[in-house]
C-alpha cells in the first residue's frame, strides 16, 4: 500500500496564450493540466536547470566559435589569393609605354564595370570558389586521401 502525500491547492494566473498552449499540450498528452504544471515548475526550481541551461549555452558558443573559425579561415584564403594574384600580375605585367597607357586608361572603367557585373552573378547564384576547390580535390566525395 502506497501512501499519498496530500497535494496543496493553489490558484495562479496565466496569461490567455500560454493557458491554450498548456490545454493543447495536456490534451495531446491525455494527462492532466496541474500535473504538467507541477513537472513545469519543479523543472524550473530543480537546481539541474542552471545546470543544462548553462551546457545549452555552451554547446550554442562552441557552435559559434566553429562558425568564426571557419570564416577566419576562408578569410585568410581569400587575403592570400589576392596577394599571390596581385604578386604574380605585378611580376608578369610589363609598365605599357605612355600612349598604350592613355588608351588602357580610356578602357578601364568599361573593363571594371564587365568585372563588377560578372561578380554580382557569380555571388547571387554561382556556387562559391570554397565549394569548387573541396570538389575539385575530392570529386567523389569520399574522405580517403589519394596515395
Amino acid at each position: 500500500m502506497t501512501v499519498r502525500k496530500k497535494k496543496v491547492q493553489i490558484s495562479v494566473y496565466l496569461d490567455q496564450t500560454i493557458m491554450t498552449m498548456l490545454s493543447d499540450y495536456a490534451a495531446r498528452r491525455d494527462q492532466p493540466q496541474s500535473m504538467i504544471a507541477e513537472a513545469a515548475i519543479a523543472s524550473f526550481l530543480s537546481p539541474d536547470a542552471d545546470e543544462r541551461r548553462e551546457a545549452a549555452i555552451a554547446k550554442r558558443l562552441d557552435q559559434v566559435d566553429r562558425r568564426l573559425a571557419r570564416q577566419e579561415r576562408d578569410i585568410g584564403v581569400a587575403v592570400e589569393t589576392l596577394a599571390v594574384f596581385v604578386r604574380f600580375w605585378l611580376a608578369t605585367t610589363p609598365a605599357l609605354p605612355e600612349p598604350a597607357a592613355q588608351a588602357a586608361r580610356a578602357k578601364a572603367a568599361e573593363r571594371y564595370e564587365a568585372f563588377v557585373t560578372a561578380l554580382g552573378r557569380r555571388l547571387a547564384k554561382g556556387p562559391k570558389l570554397r565549394q569548387e576547390i573541396s570538389e575539385d580535390i575530392n570529386p567523389m566525395g569520399d574522405e580517403k586521401t589519394p596515395s
